[in-house]
């Protein structure tokens, strides 16, 4: 761990005066030297407190130490940029330019990522990357779509059929998430959390809870935790299963697209009956939870999870067993284990790249610190790898249901939270079913928060949907778009 910066934990709070304030071009080389020793960059983010000048944050995850490096510096109005020789700060940087007006000088594409300000300028006028040529075409789909889907805009750029490179603007929906996380009182704030992604209501609730609870000091107990975990697992099953019927959906595999979509529902409707909501919204709350996992609960959840359990190992056997399948999935949008960790990737998009990073074993917290769910790994970082992954974690997380809803620990479900300290900051990383989820907040000197970041893990994946469409076909599009199933909620938030 490098000595230029401040050494914590997940959801450890610290005293923001602690954090070490270094120049910008030793900034810059701390970041790459750690970058260089097998660090990654979590979150990276900008804050001005008051009148001052802006003050860039960034902090490195450390996965095989288990902490979190944090370290920052105030570069004025230009910066030397990270991304030529750190491809992972590409969006940071072109966020902190966004939010902050400083300017990361030689970064190679500097495109807004939401047009916060649409007087200036809105995604339809970007210009767009262009390639010339009596072969080369051009290809946009969106940003609006057919069905129920949010708005995202895809510029392919082609020889014949096959893709050379595959633009991604979104930015569509900007909503100041942040903002209002920033501002809201604790009721409405907690509503704007569980509505970052609608997908991921738990996680971002947990990531929100989490930094809250730390800034205050708060303590969770633990019959809480280990319902958190259990409503986490919830939300990764729901949607894993609900992706592998899509999938088979996509390649015209209609027998296992059926079943899938069924068992789908049949997490969805284990939320609704722990919480009142299909997406679990309203359980999670600062110091706890809201709604208990009775004795008579646990005895029909465990029963529903087993039979589901077993309906999901049949589909799962006759869709990998299936050669038409196969001859789809495999070899289909291959991302390199190399590009994985210079894009910074994470979750299943990375584990099925072969690389191990999960918030749950890495970076432990709640009912994880005590019950371990093992890493899934498969080298491939195909369509395949990504659907066999899914699979591999549904049969881990069934797993660690059934042991925590079988031996919940005694006592309460929430314990007071009281207001925030003053002057600290505290980093929350949760491992939700597309990746690590970071939330950081800062108070200032009343216990206000001054700044609140939010990062989905799809803020990291989009540009790997990029990369697995080069000298791919575009029918391929679909498929290999459905196997990352990225938020467009959570990027632009």
């Amino acid at each position: 761990m490098t000595m230029d910066a401040l050494t914590a934990r997940n959801g450890e709070s610290f005293r923001t005066v602690d954090v070490p304030r270094l120049p910008a071009d030793r900034f810059r080389r701390e970041i790459l030297d750690s970058v260089a020793r097998g660090l990654r960059i979590s979150t990276y983010f900008g804050f001005r407190p008051g009148a001052a000048n802006t003050r860039l944050l960034c902090v490195l995850a450390d996965d095989s130490e288990k902490t979190l490096s944090v370290l920052s510096c105030e570069p004025g109005g230009r910066f030397e940029s990270l991304t030529p020789d750190c491809p992972q700060a590409h969006l940071f940087e072109r966020e902190i330019a966004e939010q902050f007006g400083i300017v990361p000088e030689g970064h190679p594409w500097m495109k807004p990522v939401r047009y916060p300000d649409a007087r200036d300028s809105i995604p339809g006028d970007t210009a767009f990357f262009s390639a010339e040529g009596e072969e080369l075409h051009e290809v946009a789909v969106g940003p609006v779509h057919a069905g129920i889907i949010e708005p995202g805009h895809f510029r392919f750029q082609c020889r014949g059929e096959d893709v050379l490179h595959l633009e991604i603007q979104l930015g569509y929906q900007h909503r100041g998430a942040e903002t209002l996380l920033e501002s809201s009182p604790a009721p409405r704030a907690m509503a704007v959390a569980e509505s970052i992604a609608g997908d991921t209501a738990i996680g971002h609730a947990l990531a929100y809870c989490a930094v809250h609870e730390s800034l205050s000091s708060g303590a969770v107990p633990p019959r809480a935790e280990a319902i958190r975990a259990v409503a986490l697992e919830l939300e990764r099953l729901a949607n894993h299963v609900g992706d592998l019927g899509a999938l088979c959906g996509d390649v015209g595999f209609l027998p296992s697209a059926a079943y899938f979509g069924r068992l789908r529902g049949e997490f969805l409707n284990l939320l609704m009956d722990l919480s009142g909501n299909r997406n679990g919204r309203s359980l999670i709350r600062p110091g706890g939870v809201r709604f208990d996992l009775t004795a008579d609960m646990a005895g029909d959840f465990s029963e529903r999870i087993g039979r589901a359990e077993r309906d999901i190992a049949s589909a799962a056997d006759l869709m990998f067993e299936t050669p038409s399948v196969q001859a789809r999935f495999e070899g289909t949008g291959r991302i390199s284990e190399r590009a994985c960790r210079d894009l910074g990737l994470v979750g299943p998009t990375a584990r099925a790249c072969g690389v191990p990073r999960d918030v749950r074993s890495d970076h432990p917290h709640g009912a994880y610190r005590s019950a371990r769910i093992p890493v899934s790994t498969i080298e491939g970082g195909d369509v395949y790898a990504r659907a066999m992954l899914k699979h591999l974690e549904i049969a881990r997380s069934i797993s660690f249901l059934l042991s925590q809803i079988q031996d919940l620990p005694a006592g309460t479900l929430k314990q007071p939270c009281a207001a925030a300290r003053p002057g600290r900051m505290a980093v929350s990383l949760v491992e939700g079913w597309r990746g690590e989820i970071a939330h950081a907040g800062i108070t200032g000197e009343s216990g206000e928060i001054l700044r609140y970041k939010v990062k989905d893990p799809s803020f990291h994946n989009w540009t790997a949907l990029a990369m697995a469409l080069r000298d791919t076909p575009i029918s391929d599009f679909p498929l290999c778009n459905k196997s990352f199933n990225l938020s467009y909620a959570g990027h632009d938030l």
